[in-house]
């Protein structure tokens, strides 16, 4: 089993894998990373996609914060990067549900009110859809 960080290296994305690897630092962190997908994309446009997620797998935990990099690497936990391409909630949740989830730990950019209605929240879909336990770290 695996613990999962949604993660587009934001600072809710970094306080989500430091709140992971501190809680849970004995099993495997997968960090997510989905590159965001309109739907009824063009072929050319999936070809780009594509292409930059081939480069993305290459590049691998390079991308990742300073930060984050030394949480990983000065706990003992185990942990890898993973990329995927479409809509992020519904990347996640499926992510979720095809892999050994134990646990869904996602960060929140803390909208409320208005804007949170408007925007939709990734969060809060993964929330209510996600085959196993999440938590939210603001």
């Amino acid at each position: 089993m695996a613990i999962l960080v949604p993660y587009d290296g934001s600072r809710p994305a970094q306080q989500a894998a430091e709140y992971a690897v501190s809680n849970w630092n004995d099993e495997e962190i997968v960090l997510l990373r989905v590159i965001e997908a309109a739907d009824g994309s063009l072929e050319a446009g999936i070809d780009l996609i594509k292409e930059r997620l081939k480069e993305q797998r290459q590049e691998g935990p390079a991308e990742l914060s300073a930060e984050v990099k030394a949480t990983l690497t000065d706990s003992e936990a185990e942990f890898r990067v993973e990329t995927t391409v479409g809509n992020p909630a519904r990347e996640i949740v499926d992510f979720a549900e095809t892999n050994e989830i134990s646990h869904i730990v996602i960060g929140s950019h803390g909208r409320t009110g208005a804007s949170r209605v408007l925007l939709g929240s990734v969060a809060q879909t993964v929330v209510r859809r996600a085959p196993t336990p999440v938590t939210v770290v603001r």
